[in-house]
């Protein structure tokens, strides 16, 4: 009898048990209900960062135009000239004497053909002889001119208002005639070159609007924005082939002369993108690099479908392809599922999902 009792009491036990499993798993799977949504096809601009090169608008070598002794330099590196100024000296006493020489020579002819046109004047020389004592006059003032010039060359000036950079000769160094003394840069403004793949450039010109000015962003390498925005005023006429790449050339104004020929920085344009697709970027994982999502089918079974983006924003990936925009993707719990799994779903609006995240789009 006691055997009996024992028995029904572990039967009762276990139905129990099973029961009170059977319930929990049913409760338990009616309350994980996974939010799932689509992709968002709409019109969004993206900000893209690219690796830039500074140059001063306008930054030449200032050389020697004569051989001789740098006999002063009037400025220092660092030093902001003006147009005209004196900068360097070189030597001038042998261009001098050359033209004291020319000079000499020219008054000359001009002594004898005011001799020879008073004979002609009066028919005693013939037109021929005139016209060589003319010749001679007129070479020789060229010769004047060209000593003239000469002698100038002897003096470095300024070319434009501008900074000086370091010096490659020192006072009394022998210079040869076309040797580099410095650098001069005017940067009131500044050239910011940087490359564009050419998927961008298309879009770049497909959504660019011809009457107004493209601008643009500079990060500089101290990860602060130029307080002054820049225009895109050139595109270079050809791709590189080896990169796929074509140039851009930014002008920025640089009142404040903060910007110096040879800086580095990164440009920040706005891309606007026709019929982007966008989705969380909270709803895709990585393996291997490669970025993944969760794929719910008609049959609410989960699978894993690689996915490429072409842009990101804050909270938001571009899909450049592996969706379409009626395809429903795991927005949660990426982490609580399996691949193959059939799960309980509730499905977002997908215009909801995007209008809960920092989304930066026109």
């Amino acid at each position: 009898m006691k055997k009996i009792l024992m028995l029904m009491s572990i039967g009762a036990l276990l139905c129990h048990s099973s029961c009170t499993s059977t319930q929990g798993e049913e409760k338990k799977e009616h309350e994980t209900a996974f939010l799932v949504s689509s992709p968002v096809k709409m019109d969004t601009t993206v900000t893209e960062d690219y690796v830039s090169q500074i140059h001063s608008i306008r930054h030449i070598e200032l050389r020697a135009q004569e051989k001789g002794y740098l006999q002063k330099i009037f400025v220092d590196e660092g030093q902001f000239v003006k147009k005209g100024q004196l900068l360097f000296q070189i030597m001038p006493n042998l261009y001098e004497a050359e033209l004291q020489k020319a000079q000499a020579e020219a008054n000359f002819a001009k002594i004898e053909y005011q001799n020879t046109k008073s004979l002609a004047d009066r028919n005693i020389v013939a037109p021929n002889e005139l016209a060589m004592a003319k010749a001679k006059l007129d070479k020789a003032k060229a010769d004047v001119a060209l000593a003239n010039v000469h002698l100038q060359f002897t003096e470095i000036r300024a070319p434009f208002d501008g900074i000086i950079d370091r010096f490659h000769v020192r006072l009394g160094s022998l210079v040869d005639e076309g040797e580099l003394l410095t650098e001069l840069s005017d940067n009131s403004k500044m050239w910011v070159y940087y490359n564009v793949p050419e998927a961008e450039y298309l879009d770049y010109q497909t959504n660019e609007k011809k009457d107004e000015d493209v601008q643009v962003n500079l990060l500089m390498a101290n990860n602060q924005l130029f307080k002054h925005a820049g225009v895109v005023e050139t595109i270079e006429a050809n791709f590189n082939h080896e990169t796929g790449n074509i140039a851009f050339r930014a002008t920025f104004p640089n009142p404040e002369g903060l910007l110096r020929h040879g800086e580095t920085g990164n440009i920040r344009m706005s891309i606007p993108l026709k019929n982007a697709l966008l989705i969380p970027q909270k709803a895709t994982f990585e393996v291997l690099d490669k970025k993944y999502v969760y794929v719910v089918d008609k049959n609410n079974v989960i699978r894993s479908r690689e996915i490429a983006v072409g842009a990101e924003m804050p909270h938001i990936y571009v899909v450049q392809n592996g969706l379409a925009e009626n395809d429903k993707i795991l927005l949660e719990g990426l982490r609580l599922v399996r691949e193959n799994e059939k799960i309980h779903t509730k499905f977002v609006e997908p215009g909801k999902v995007i209008s809960n995240l920092e989304l930066y789009a026109e």
